[in-house]
């Protein structure tokens, strides 16, 4: 039998096999053909029925990320009046191996017929958890894209390409780019444009944060931050955001603090809600203390806060207990 009996012709969404013969009892698998980002088979197997079945290759890419398949199949007679046999549209189908897409045809099929496969999307699920995504969408385009220019400016950090200003923290430095934080601060925007110290000696000085705290802040404006790290210094992340107006920072740490409020850090949360404008992390901490009755278990901590705190937050949160003691 010659090679071309289990070669399999594509475009880049069609595939078709030829098939010129099928002994009474047999089993024929495909050469395999390449579709999206896998290599597939077909598969025939006749005894009283005919078996198709169509997987992606086994590799380390179908493990990781096996395809989610949408295709019409079909069976086409090859000789005569080219009869056809259809499958029902298949519809987001993963498919990791031979098991998991088989069709089974009784109506028995003589001399030359042609398989069909007909893809009509492939998706692949998404890193993040979220919905899967077609490969050959604008999106995944996009994303692909995205991935590789955040990989390529994290680079230019950490390895201090064409580095051209400085950044010293309180007890160390790190090398940075002019465009970069311009871009991404109005405040280093402002440095650079007029003549300032900082431009002139292109140095920014950033007394007020250690080196790990700068490097995690340097870190996402790169788009290369850790969430261990963004942890660890989620508090000093804060700080920066707000001191260079990077809005996108400040509502992640913002969304972040709202998260793990507890008796332990409740009034400091408080304090860093009423100092940066917070004003979901502020009632989230009132109503802790208050709705909750948490103001009772930290009663010298917070106859403590009450001695510095701002008359605003102390107006508030008695406000709050007012109300509480109304409704009972």
């Amino acid at each position: 039998m010659s090679d071309s009996a289990y070669r399999v012709e594509t475009t880049s969404r069609l595939a078709q096999w030829r098939i010129d013969n099928l002994a009474s009892c047999t089993y024929r698998k495909s050469d395999p053909f390449r579709i999206g980002k896998w290599n597939w088979h077909l598969a025939v197997e006749k005894n009283r029925t005919l078996f198709i079945k169509l997987y992606p290759e086994i590799s380390n890419l179908t493990r990781d990320n096996p395809p989610i398949a949408s295709f019409i199949i079909r069976v086409v007679c090859s000789v005569g009046d080219r009869k056809s046999l259809i499958h029902p549209e298949i519809t987001d189908k993963q498919l990791k191996n031979n098991d998991d897409f088989i069709w089974g045809i009784e109506v028995p099929l003589t001399g030359k017929f042609i398989i069909d496969v007909e893809f009509l999307d492939l998706k692949i699920a998404a890193p993040d958890g979220g919905e899967p995504f077609s490969i050959w969408s604008e999106g995944c385009t996009q994303k692909q894209s995205n991935g590789t220019a955040l990989a390529s400016l994290s680079k230019m950090l950490s390895e201090s390409i064409h580095t051209d200003i400085i950044i010293n923290a309180s007890d160390g430095s790190i090398g940075a780019h002019r465009a970069v934080l311009a871009t991404r601060s109005p405040v280093f925007r402002s440095m650079f444009l007029h003549d300032l110290k900082e431009k002139e000696l292109s140095t920014v000085n950033i007394s007020d944060m250690s080196i790990e705290a700068c490097q995690a802040f340097f870190n996402y404006i790169y788009g290369n931050i850790q969430h261990d790290e963004f942890l660890t210094h989620r508090l000093a992340l804060l700080r920066a955001a707000d001191k260079y107006d990077i809005l996108d920072l400040k509502e992640v740490c913002h969304e972040s603090l709202l998260e793990d409020i507890d008796a332990k850090n409740v009034l400091e949360r408080l304090q860093n809600a009423s100092l940066y404008r917070l004003p979901k992390l502020k009632a989230s901490c009132i109503c802790y203390l208050v709705k909750f009755g948490k103001i009772f278990d930290i009663r010298d901590d917070f106859n403590s806060f009450l001695q510095c705190a701002d008359r605003e937050i102390i107006a508030e949160i008695f406000h709050e207990v007012l109300a509480a003691w109304k409704g009972f």
